[in-house]
């Protein structure tokens, strides 16, 4: 293993440390929509937003545990978002991260619930952040950002216009360039924001952040579009190939295999190269934004 992969490797465990402690415990009456939840929670994972949000806290100073219930939040309402997306009535998927999906192992009814419970768990999570530091007006302003980048002026604003062009409604490229930037950006951006939020950073520096988020969650979707056309079922741990399937446009679509490669590298050092431009640095946030073009999964 090379060392820029054990580095994320390391970094990842941190990660992984910190959220897991958030997870609620598998008991009373309602144990079966928990266990499903944190099965959905455990099935692996990138840790990537947690990550971003943790090393953008870092850039900007941050050393305090406010951002650890965040961080856990971020992730939960990622994992919401798959177990909701690979129900039939959605993307109608069996496996992910090389496991079956929540609905498959623990029924459709109950992964709707496991969704619900995650999404709602992730608020609770992240509200004792104030707690924490009740004098820190900054945590508002963090979990006001959370919530909006998970909702419809975000994620959820974007997966629904997925959901309408999946029906048979017609995909333009802007519309395409509207789900991109709203159904992956938003959380991305919401963890880095979160991270600089918290940590101090000035207006301009958050709006430079806010840039540079936007930008890799651009890059990370175009790049999602590549590996669904060249990965394989066994390194990608979901099945290939069901953009196609599903008679899915997307950024390969409109622009080709080749050209798409290319533009993921473009957007992915732009994105570098802003966030080189802050007189603040953390070389491995800037690292791991790079491996996310090399990544095969």
């Amino acid at each position: 293993m090379d060392k820029k992969k054990e580095e994320i490797n390391l970094h990842t465990k941190e990660v992984e440390q910190i959220i897991e402690k958030y997870l609620p415990k598998e008991e009373g009456f309602q144990k079966k929509v928990i266990e499903a939840m944190n099965y959905s929670f455990l099935a692996g994972g990138k840790r990537l937003r947690p990550m971003l949000m943790l090393e953008t806290y870092r850039l900007f100073g941050g050393k305090g545990k406010v951002i650890e219930p965040f961080m856990a939040a971020i992730e939960m309402i990622h994992t919401y978002s798959l177990v909701h997306d690979d129900l039939p009535a959605m993307d109608n998927d069996a496996m992910r991260r090389g496991k079956p999906t929540t609905h498959k192992a623990f029924g459709e009814a109950m992964a709707i619930l496991a969704g619900d419970g995650l999404l709602n768990f992730a608020y609770e999570t992240a509200a004792l952040a104030f707690q924490m530091e009740p004098q820190n007006v900054r945590v508002g302003e963090a979990f006001a950002v959370l919530a909006k980048k998970a909702g419809i002026y975000g994620m959820v604003g974007g997966q629904t216009v997925d959901v309408q062009t999946d029906k048979g409604e017609e995909i333009t490229r802007e519309k395409l360039d509207f789900i991109y930037r709203l159904k992956t950006s938003a959380l991305i951006e919401a963890s880095m924001l979160v991270g600089a939020i918290l940590a101090g950073a000035s207006k301009e520096e958050q709006d430079i952040i806010a840039q540079v988020a936007g930008e890799i969650g651009l890059a990370f979707q175009i790049q999602d579009d590549v590996l669904d056309v060249t990965s394989t079922m066994e390194v990608l741990g979901k099945p290939i190939g069901s953009d196609e399937k599903n008679n899915k446009a997307t950024y390969v679509t409109y622009e080709g295999l080749d050209k798409a490669k290319q533009d993921v590298e473009r957007i992915s050092v732009t994105a570098v190269e802003r966030l080189s431009s802050l007189p603040e640095k953390n070389k491995f946030l800037e690292q791991l934004l790079l491996s996310l073009i090399q990544r095969e999964k």
